[in-house]
């Protein structure tokens, strides 16, 4: 898999990331687009390998997701969950029958010594996806989080506790061994990417795991291709998710510049270009006076026509 010039590069958390991902991957050559996604939700459940946020990519990119739920597969059955159901067994991480192929099959290749990044270059293969989706790391990185309630892990707060123990922050258990997803260092440090995109993602639990993984923040600013980033915020609200909500109880404005702040708090030179939403236009100035260009477009995806049109506008940013 060898990148050509002109390829782009777009970090990513689950819906909201995988949305943009979608219009990336249907406006580039087949083959252009490389996704580095956040491992932090993976989990195991069940004695199975589970990781949300790339099955997410690789069902929205292969056209297999679930329009209704907004997670999982279309079409799906659910019958072995009503039979775990039935016997008493843990069913509040609702998995579907054709999901669970994918998680066996994923557990069982990682069981035969292959390592995170070759199962999910081969999961897309066989989804007949054309872009490249690559893991974060491929050792494990665990997202905590750090609640008036104690210390859960993220898909015990997300999907059991359905976000509700207000957030006092948050850590990602693993990330002194983890390694920088090799292929994608690689690329960053030949200057492969002409364009590098920050996707509508939760800044906390979707985002912060991937830049915190030793050195990948660091190869994004130094590399050659300007960082843009979509703001997850719009009109005060998350489009998606409980980044809102994690906001207003950690004390972060709710608010386009909000999110503007935290990368430039935590991660200082990173993003060159921040794009946010007609609907907070007012904030450019403030947002440009952080050293960031600030652009203003429409950012809501509801359609995939709203998902192209994104991607076409986060592409041509930096010929503008």
């Amino acid at each position: 898999m060898t990148a050509q010039s002109g390829c782009v590069l777009a970090l990513s958390g689950g819906v909201g990331g995988a949305k943009l991902s979608l219009g990336l991957d249907r406006v580039l050559p087949p083959g252009d687009l490389h996704v580095l996604a956040n491992t932090g939700d993976d989990f195991e459940h069940l004695g199975l390998s589970i990781s949300p946020d790339i099955d997410t990519l690789l069902y929205t990119l292969s056209g297999r997701s679930n329009q209704t739920l907004g997670w999982g597969l279309e079409g799906e059955s659910w019958n072995t969950m009503e039979a775990l159901e039935a016997l008493g067994g843990d069913t509040w991480f609702r998995l579907g029958d054709r999901d669970i192929a994918t998680h066996l099959w994923r557990t069982e290749r990682l069981a035969g010594g292959a390592d995170l990044a070759a199962v999910t270059q081969e999961l897309a293969r066989r989804m007949q996806i054309n872009s490249h989706i690559h893991p974060m790391s491929n050792q494990a990185v665990r997202t905590t989080v750090h609640s008036v309630e104690g210390h859960l892990p993220f898909q015990h707060y997300f999907v059991r506790r359905q976000c509700e123990p207000a957030v006092t922050g948050f850590s990602f258990e693993g990330l002194e061994q983890a390694q920088a997803n090799a292929q994608v260092m690689e690329l960053l440090a030949t200057n492969q990417f002409s364009h590098i995109i920050v996707c509508p993602s939760n800044p906390f639990v979707s985002i912060d795991p991937i830049l915190q993984v030793s050195g990948i923040w660091h190869a994004l600013r130094d590399s050659s291709a300007a960082v843009t980033m979509v703001s997850p915020i719009v009109a005060g609200q998350a489009i998606k998710g409980p980044a809102a909500k994690m906001m207003t109880e950690l004390a972060v404005p709710v608010t386009a510049l909000g999110v503007a702040k935290h990368y430039v708090d935590k991660y200082p030179g990173l993003v060159d270009d921040f794009l946010i939403d007609q609907s907070d236009a007012t904030l450019a100035p403030e947002i440009s006076a952080l050293g960031m260009r600030a652009h203003i477009a429409p950012t809501v995806m509801k359609t995939l026509e709203d998902k192209i049109q994104l991607a076409q506008t986060c592409l041509a940013l930096e010929t503008t």
